[in-house]
């Protein structure tokens, strides 16, 4: 049986600015047999299509695949491109016996509020009704009923940090394949309870809400009558009718799914008000103080400042505030600037160098934050990732430099790419336990590597793009009067 893989993935902050260009995405694609040797045993959505693929001796036609992560709007010709480069591919495939696209679910272009389904409907003008379609989407994928109408079976992530998504991919792959040896076709169920959340309090691990993700992946079984659920718990920064958490039962009994959904979905809406945790927001200067204290208290384990508003890993808030403090034995890694990477550079390992870093995605990141440190590293920087969260994914920084600034380690980065692991320490001859405080812009992906070794994670608020109180934020798409917290 024949298959085709492939996929695009954007998480779109509406908000920002800066748009995701066609060049962005095809510097970290993989196209045609380069697919499969890039993603074969990695925690990711292609990572596990090949596994299923390979172990059931399926006859692979890999597309094109690439994943831009969290970032501006995608633009009308990178997505034009993307679509038609799927859709020709799948053209020339035929005849297949099946399809699995890897979607975000929460990409936007300027023109578009759902380009993740109009992929969908491109694909499935192609292929026809006939050839079975299963998706794989992000576990902050924003999605209607629309999307199921045009797809077969849909399956996004249990967990974020998403430390199965190529388990998710597998569940897609597994779904198909049952599909086309049955030649039947499973039935879904989507509900929405008109809930929305900042990213920050997704994450899996904190209750109520891990009680909840935990009831449902207990409730899977693969036979007799099959059932998978996924709990999305939506991408609150892209400013889409659909936004929010919605909860997908997939089943052969579709009066089971739909109970198994709505069931799920009216416990959402219940616990909604404890779904923000308010109590765990810090402004700026009690944010840092309380980091100073814990780490001076407390000293071997470093304590994580999350400055979890930043959408483009170039904010300058506690980068100023640190520096205003003259705090030592602290990191930053990974800030956004390729302007100044390129100075560092030039100036070569061991010189002295005065920059303004960061600070330029929007008007709301901080702007640039003068500083003279001394480089301790400087070059091209490409690796595969090592922890949990896209284990074996291939990571290219582009130009990087680590600077030391006063005994603050600085590391800035060419690409933007989030510290979700060691490696922006292990990468460079470093640990996180080097360090007394950290400074961490992802949302809750750092969870599964620095829960375990962090004193405590301070979370502060700052007024970039992604604030805790969504309220404050212009959107122009959502429901307010049928969306908490807007309604509450």
């Amino acid at each position: 049986m024949r298959v085709a893989i492939g996929g695009v993935m954007l998480e779109s902050v509406s908000f920002l600015p800066l748009l995701t260009t066609l060049a962005d995405l095809q510097a970290i694609e993989a196209a045609g047999p380069a697919m499969l040797e890039r993603f074969r045993g990695t925690n990711t959505l292609p990572g596990g299509f090949i596994a299923v693929c390979e172990a059931e001796a399926l006859d692979m036609v890999p597309l094109v695949f690439t994943d831009a992560g969290a970032a501006g709007p995608m633009t009308d010709a990178a997505f034009i491109d993307y679509a038609d480069r799927l859709c020709a591919g799948l053209r020339a495939a035929a005849p297949l016996d099946g399809v699995l696209l890897a979607l975000h679910g929460a990409m936007t272009t300027p023109t578009r509020l759902d380009p993740d389904r109009e992929i969908v409907e491109r694909v499935r003008a192609v292929v026809g009704r006939d050839v079975p379609m299963a998706l794989a989407l992000d576990y902050h994928a924003n999605i209607d009923a629309h999307l199921l109408a045009l797809a077969d079976a849909v399956f996004g992530y249990h967990y974020s940090p998403h430390t199965d998504i190529a388990a998710t991919g597998e569940r897609a792959a597994r779904c198909l394949l049952r599909m086309m040896r049955q030649g039947t076709r499973p039935a879904m169920a989507l509900v929405k309870p008109g809930v929305m959340v900042p990213s920050i309090f997704s994450a899996t691990g904190i209750a109520p809400l891990s009680g909840l993700v935990a009831e449902s992946v207990a409730m899977a079984r693969p036979a007799p009558g099959y059932l998978d659920v996924t709990v999305f718990a939506g991408f609150s920064y892209a400013d889409v009718p659909n936004c929010g958490f919605s909860v997908l039962a997939v089943g052969d009994d579709a009066a089971e799914v739909q109970r198994v959904a709505s069931g799920l979905s009216d416990r959402i809406v219940a616990m909604r008000q404890d779904l923000l945790h308010r109590d765990l927001v810090l402004d700026i200067t009690t944010g840092v103080d309380l980091a100073q204290s814990r780490a001076a208290a407390r000293p071997g384990r470093p304590v994580v400042l999350l400055e979890h508003a930043d959408r483009c890993n170039d904010s300058t808030y506690l980068l100023r505030e640190l520096l205003r403090r003259g705090v030592t034995n602290a990191a930053i890694p990974y800030l956004w600037d390729p302007a100044a990477v390129a100075k560092a550079a030039e100036a070569g390992v061991g010189a002295q160098v005065s920059l303004d870093v960061g600070g330029h995605s929007s008007d709301r990141a901080g702007g640039p934050v003068g500083l003279t440190g001394v480089v301790r590293w400087v070059g091209e920087k490409d690796y595969r990732t090592t922890g949990a969260y896209m284990n074996g994914r291939l990571v290219q920084l582009g130009m990087a430099a680590v600077l030391d600034v006063d005994g603050l380690t600085l590391s800035l980065v060419s690409r933007p790419t989030m510290t979700v692991d060691e490696d922006p320490f292990v990468q460079f001859g470093m640990r996180a336990t080097d360090f007394a405080i950290i400074v961490l812009r992802s949302k809750t992906h750092f969870r599964a590597a620095y829960e375990p070794i962090a004193d405590c994670i301070l979370i502060v608020d700052t007024p970039d793009w992604g604030p805790a109180d969504l309220t404050g934020l212009p959107y122009r798409q959502i429901p307010r009067d049928r969306v908490f917290p807007f309604n509450a």
